[in-house]
């Protein structure tokens, strides 16, 4: 009896919670553990985590020593730090100016040339790593060493161009084009060899004279224009001359043939005028004579004009004696 009593009394409600408390501790302590492992994972991943951003390359070292470079926008892994550690180096494109230079031309002239380079990180593993180890990843530096070279350069360059081929009226004669193509060259082979940068364009920003350069140029211009002026004007004298000539024989033909006509029209009235007086005369010979003798009174006398003549010697017989009386004289009187 007391041994079934101790035995219901031990399953009884109130001792039975014992056995739960301890499960609800190992479930909580589990579920701790697993939060723990699961942010340390986080942790890891998040440290071993690497994301690469559109114009930036990401060099992974190794103990300080290089040993990937990732250049594809995206994510990748690495070893936590400090076994691995990453470095940024940005792709993007960049400007230096050399400032003006004073540099050479190939005749023998002086002049002062401000260039420019756009220029950028080699996108590839080997111009990258070159880029680290050259100048550490510092873009002041890399410019620095950039203005140097463009300083011997534009020297180099120059030297193979007239000051014509650079300052010109005539657009055909200027070079520039030319000039920072070969520039660019010239830069960008020794930016690549050295400090692992491409050169992508070089172009002049600008460029004047000092004032020797400045004076021979206007003596030089001023000596073309002289002589242009001298060569035209002695175009234009000859033209003028071509074209007086043309037209002296022009007229001279003109005038020639002129005469011809008005002689052969004087003659031709001539021929007409004294058939025009014969039918005149056979029609009535006596009114011609006096018309005829009228005309050649109007001919000789003039209003200052004083004749003492006979008034019975012709051509005044007609005065006296009248146009009735021609027969008259012709037949009887002197």
């Amino acid at each position: 009896m007391s041994v079934a009593t101790e035995a219901l009394e031990a399953g009884t409600p109130e001792e039975a919670p014992l056995p739960s408390s301890q499960g609800h501790d190992r479930r909580t302590g589990w579920i701790r553990w697993s939060v723990a492992t699961l942010v340390l994972l986080l942790a890891a991943l998040a440290a071993s985590l690497v994301v690469v951003s559109p114009g930036t390359g990401v060099v992974v070292t190794r103990l300080g020593r290089p040993v990937r470079v990732l250049l594809t926008p995206g994510g990748a892994l690495k070893w936590p730090s400090p076994v691995e550690n990453t470095v940024d180096v940005d792709l993007r494109l960049r400007t230096t100016s050399s400032g003006l230079q004073d540099v050479g031309t190939k005749d023998g002239l002086r002049v002062l040339v401000q260039a420019f380079v756009v220029w950028r990180v080699r996108a590839t593993p080997e111009g990258v790593q070159l880029y680290l180890r050259a100048v550490q990843n510092q873009p002041d530096v890399t410019a620095g060493q950039l203005r140097s070279l463009m300083a011997s350069s534009l020297e180099i360059t120059a030297s193979s161009f007239d000051l014509a081929n650079l300052v010109n009226t005539d657009p055909k004669k200027v070079r520039l084009d030319e000039f920072e193509t070969l520039l660019r060259d010239r830069i960008d082979a020794q930016a690549r060899r050295v400090y692992g940068v491409q050169i992508e364009q070089a172009g002049i920003e600008r460029l004047t004279l000092s004032s020797e350069a400045l004076q021979a140029t206007i003596e030089r211009m001023k000596a073309e224009r002289d002589t242009a002026a001298a060569q035209r004007s002695a175009e234009g004298q000859r033209e003028a001359a071509q074209i007086t000539s043309e037209a002296d024989r022009d007229a001279r033909i003109q005038l020639a043939q002129a005469k011809a006509d008005a002689a052969g029209i004087e003659a031709e009235a001539q021929v007409k005028s004294a058939a025009i007086y014969q039918e005149a005369y056979n029609i009535n010979p006596a009114l011609y004579t006096t018309l005829r003798s009228f005309d050649t009174l109007d001919a000789v006398v003039n209003p200052n004009t004083r004749l003492i003549l006979r008034t019975d010697a012709a051509p005044f017989r007609i005065l006296v004696d009248g146009p009735g009386n021609e027969g008259a004289v012709k037949k009887g009187k002197p």
